[in-house]
């Protein structure tokens, strides 16, 4: 089949790689130049922050996408040579007051979690700072995730994939209730027959030309990296909403803000101090360096952060996949083997009902 993906992100990538996998042709239509969006701007861990606060919808994607993620980091890098440095590291989460709900649901996910006390949390690593209590789920890994893009894209292209930048869908053309094809603000015509839109943030304004009113709106994101001599962290560490997460060179993200101010993505100093101060409150070493980078990203916030994978509910050829919120790379690898796994008619590895779209 001949397939267009709307948008370039983890989510279109990821589709786009498993559809030409399987032999099909894929154009991808992006609407920037070159840069990538939230994609490129999240932190990278692979899992839900929190997990245990979540539905069993995110539950069971985010479980599917965990076991596919070391394959996958193998297959990109004999394919392309790039190391999307997935490194199990652990994630330790201080201060959690429902730690009795962290507990009981890793006991009913088959999870491995830990609850620790103080001397505990120091044995893991010794420059934080004092808390009484945290829970450690030891098996959670970290991805390079501007790395994963970069393999995700050169894959595609060697797999025969194309795509086209500068290429916002500004229109379609529809005959018999069927998506013929996409229109782009160059006048461009994309003809297929099948068309995905993964466009994130950006997918209710995409999707209202086919008078489909779809719950996703942006929500801001900004986060502060660090550049250090020597590694003072291994671990992902979360405390009161905000995260740091080490990387192989020593360095450390620091995240990350939430904010409802629609498609802006302007940074400010007031998100800044913020994040430093939750950064050295963590790890007061911190406290002796500057950022050297501060961006924002915005995400695609759905009603309880399930996305909509799925067929529109008229056009029989155009599908849905968007709304991962603050799990777009966590959850990429399933959300994408289940929309092909239904655009494909295989048998579906869990149900897609909690993903329909409206």
């Amino acid at each position: 089949m001949n397939i267009v993906v709307i948008g370039s992100g983890v989510i279109g990538l990821l589709q786009a790689y498993k559809l030409l996998k399987l032999g099909h042709q894929v154009t991808i239509l992006e609407k920037n130049q070159q840069e990538f969006e939230s994609s490129w701007a999240g932190g990278g861990i692979v899992s839900p922050m929190y997990p245990w606060r979540y539905s069993a919808a995110v539950t069971a994607l985010a479980q599917l996408a965990q076991a596919q993620y070391p394959l996958l980091a193998k297959e990109l890098f004999e394919l392309t040579g790039i190391d999307v440095e997935l490194i199990p590291c652990g994630m330790l989460m201080l201060e959690t007051e429902d730690r009795r709900d962290a507990l009981a649901w890793g006991q009913q996910n088959q999870q491995t979690v830990f609850e620790l006390g103080q001397s505990q949390i120091m044995e893991i690593n010794p420059n934080l700072a004092s808390f009484k209590q945290a829970i450690w789920l030891p098996h959670i890994a970290n991805i390079r995730n501007p790395r994963l893009l970069q393999a995700l894209l050169q894959a595609v292209e060697l797999l025969g994939g194309r795509r086209i930048v500068d290429a916002e869908v500004t229109g379609f053309v529809i005959e018999n209730e069927q998506l013929i094809a996409v229109k782009t603000v160059h006048n461009q015509l994309y003809y297929a027959d099948q068309f995905i839109v993964a466009t994130g943030a950006w997918t209710a304004k995409v999707v209202e030309q086919l008078n489909l009113d779809l719950p996703i709106r942006p929500i801001k994101g900004q986060m502060l990296l660090y550049k250090l001599e020597k590694q003072l962290l291994k671990q992902i560490v979360l405390h009161q909403g905000h995260y740091l997460i080490p990387r192989a060179d020593g360095h450390i993200l620091c995240g990350s803000t939430v904010e409802d101010t629609g498609f802006d993505k302007t940074t400010n100093e007031q998100a800044k101090q913020v994040l430093m101060s939750s950064a050295q409150r963590i790890l007061p070493l911190l406290a002796a360096y500057q950022p050297i980078k501060q961006w924002a990203g915005l995400r695609p916030a759905s009603p309880n952060g399930i996305p909509f994978i799925g067929k529109h509910p008229v056009l029989a050829n155009l599908w849905i996949n968007a709304g991962q919120f603050r799990n777009g790379l966590v959850l990429a690898p399933a959300s994408a083997q289940l929309l092909l796994e239904q655009m494909l008619g295989l048998q579906l590895t869990i149900n897609s009902t909690p993903y329909q779209v409206l």
